[in-house]
């Protein structure tokens, strides 16, 4: 019996912070990765604020386009968002507002994805689900569980940002494994 293909995952995060919480989540589920799974990390922050009118055409920025790019080359994707003002960062709306041009040619369509998030009291769980409808439009593909709502941000994480809690790195792992069973069922691989 051959073993399954690999799966190329491209990860981000919502926060352009050094010592960013969600950043930290996606260095650990890195260090967690199940077999047949590959994660890149792409950095939002060279992303430009979105503008229709360079949307169209062969206008796209650089950076645009090479987040367009890796976008198109991944089997999955796995977002990691904090929660600002009850809702996903401006930085991560602004990339998928990007990737989400033109509809009809968008590297989001079909795509898996997972997500996950640390924060406050409440764990980005409202932002979560705003990228949930984000991805009834962009027709992305959520894992429904687990869900990873990391509370109390401070407690979880060292500060340079570096996951200290190995009860959360296991639950990575477990979604990481669920986003490559929900990859596989979705692409046939």
């Amino acid at each position: 019996m051959t073993p399954p293909s690999p799966i190329h995952v491209l990860g981000f995060s919502g926060s352009l912070r050094r010592a960013s919480w969600n950043s930290g989540l996606l260095r650990a589920a890195a260090q967690v990765l199940p077999e047949g799974l590959t994660l890149e990390i792409h950095d939002l922050s060279a992303i430009p604020l979105f503008n229709q009118e360079a949307a169209e055409g062969d206008r796209l920025p650089d950076p645009v386009r090479q987040f367009k790019a890796r976008l198109a080359a991944a089997d999955a994707l796995l977002i990691a968002t904090p929660e600002y003002n009850y809702s996903l960062p401006g930085v991560l709306k602004n990339a998928l507002d990007w990737a989400s041009r033109p509809p009809q040619d968008s590297p989001l369509d079909g795509k898996p994805l997972a997500l996950m998030g640390a924060g406050g009291v409440f764990g980005t769980v409202r932002a979560q689900l705003h990228l949930r409808q984000i991805a009834v439009f962009t027709n992305m593909l959520p894992l429904n569980r687990p869900q990873i709502h990391v509370m109390r941000g401070w407690e979880k994480f060292d500060a340079d940002g570096n996951l200290k809690d190995e009860a959360v790195r296991q639950e990575i792992r477990a979604l990481l494994e669920a986003l490559a069973a929900w990859t596989r069922r979705l692409r046939r691989f």
